[in-house]
């Protein structure tokens, strides 16, 4: 509370949470602008009966289940870093740039990105309007098709826009944060849903099946924040170095390796892999008088649909997210510039010679640790298709995915708070 007090004292601290309330508002509001012409009764059908629009619409904080201007959210921007950063994998140079570059070089990087993210807005809006079209939940003319197309796009690049500028007040990740926020903003109407479907048809058995919804979301709640701070503790000492009369170095400290080094992104990026599948699939069942098309698509839109009966889509969303954790960590993580910059300043490992050995420990401890992170991330994922499965409780989603991200937010956010507070506090010092 004392910290609360003390963040809610400084002025420039003060400034920065009302930016990031001030454009969250902006968000919210343009969340709740429809595009014009939309049967909205059709389309609630539609998204009960299509649960890839369900999945699309969580990362674009909601916005896809009301057909708003902001329907597309972030989800191009994410693709877009998806892309980036698998095309680092492949070209030395664009990881160089990234990783090891200047700060202009960084920039350059994540401007790629952002150019990137402008085509992808226009096709994945092209797909959705024309799918919604086809359902005849909207009609267009060419020419409204275009203006409606422009609108969604700009306010895409436009939210990526807003989500950086909320990275540049230092109290989280701007994207994390608009994600977090639509989810967040969810809940209580999938609850008050919940709760209206059990007073229209009450029974012991639903009741029974909405309480262990809650407790498993408790329960995750938990093992996320467990496994969210969960670290191996790696010893390090440095040696002795005498420097004229003065004895520098020698003490000992530890190397932290996070259990979930990738916090919720694998999750992000797996969600929005599997979403264009099934997406291309309703956009070629529009393609009329062509068998192999309708073939390929109803293989699309059946195999890799998003539902807790389809388990051909639940176990490739759990294989995306573990491999999408290894590939992260492998980013993120690089035994062999530990080893250098621990060599290069006289620190190693106890046990391990400097160089070589102490990577390879690096390495084969870290995929360790991955392992066990990677499967609890890939559980989380398609918890709430197997709660779904069992219960039948399908107007609550709390748990799996959202609360993964949810939670790893919040934490995020709170470290960031602690990080800001504490700083000003040595800076009075």
């Amino acid at each position: 509370m004392s910290k609360l007090i003390h963040f809610l004292k400084d002025k420039e601290l003060r400034h920065h949470l009302l930016v990031i309330a001030a454009i969250l508002l902006l968000v919210r509001l343009m969340y709740v602008i429809p595009v014009p012409g939309v049967d909205q009764a059709k389309w609630q059908t539609i998204l009960e009966n299509n649960k890839i629009f369900g999945l699309a619409s969580m990362l674009s904080g909601g916005a896809l289940a009301k057909l708003s201007i902001a329907m597309l959210g972030i989800g191009p921007y994410i693709t877009a870093s998806i892309i980036m950063q698998l095309l680092a994998m492949v070209f030395p140079s664009l990881k160089e740039m990234e990783q090891e570059g200047t700060a202009s070089d960084r920039k350059r990087f994540e401007q790629y990105s952002r150019i990137l993210a402008i085509p992808l807005a226009i096709l994945q809006g092209f797909s959705y309007l024309n799918i919604l079209k086809a359902q005849g939940v909207i009609n267009y003319t060419p020419v409204t098709l275009l203006l409606n197309l422009l609108v969604i796009t700009v306010v895409s690049i436009f939210m990526m826009w807003l989500g950086e500028n909320i990275t540049s007040q230092k109290l989280g990740n701007g994207i994390s944060i608009l994600i977090f926020s639509g989810i967040v903003a969810e809940y209580p109407q999938e609850i008050s849903l919940t709760i209206a479907n059990y007073s229209a048809n009450p029974s012991t058995a639903l009741m029974l099946n909405i309480i262990i919804t809650f407790l498993m979301a408790f329960l995750v709640i938990l093992g996320v924040i467990y496994v969210t701070e969960a670290e191996r503790k790696i010893p390090v000492s440095y040696a002795k170095r005498v420097r004229g009369t003065k004895v520098y170095g020698g003490a000992s400290t530890y190397l932290p390796m996070k259990v979930n080094q990738t916090g919720m992104i694998p999750i992000i990026f797996a969600s929005s892999i599997l979403m264009f599948p099934s997406l291309i699939g309703s956009l070629l069942s529009t393609v009329k008088n062509n068998a192999t098309v309708l073939k390929v698509s109803h293989f699309l839109t059946t195999v890799l649909n998003p539902s807790a009966t389809n388990w051909s889509y639940v176990i490739a969303y759990f294989v995306m997210v573990v491999l999408f954790t290894y590939f992260y960590t492998a980013i993120t993580f690089e035994p062999k510039t530990i080893s250098d910059n621990l060599q290069k300043n006289g620190g190693f490992i106890p046990g391990y010679r400097p160089g070589k050995i102490t990577e390879d420990f690096l390495n084969k401890t870290s995929t360790r640790i991955t392992l066990f992170g990677a499967i609890f991330l890939g559980l989380m994922a398609v918890l709430p298709f197997i709660v779904q499965r069992f219960t039948k409780v399908t107007t609550l989603t709390i748990g799996g995915a959202g609360i993964l991200i949810v939670v790893g937010v919040a934490v995020e956010i709170i470290k960031a708070f602690e990080a800001q507070i504490s700083l000003r506090e040595y800076d009075s010092i």
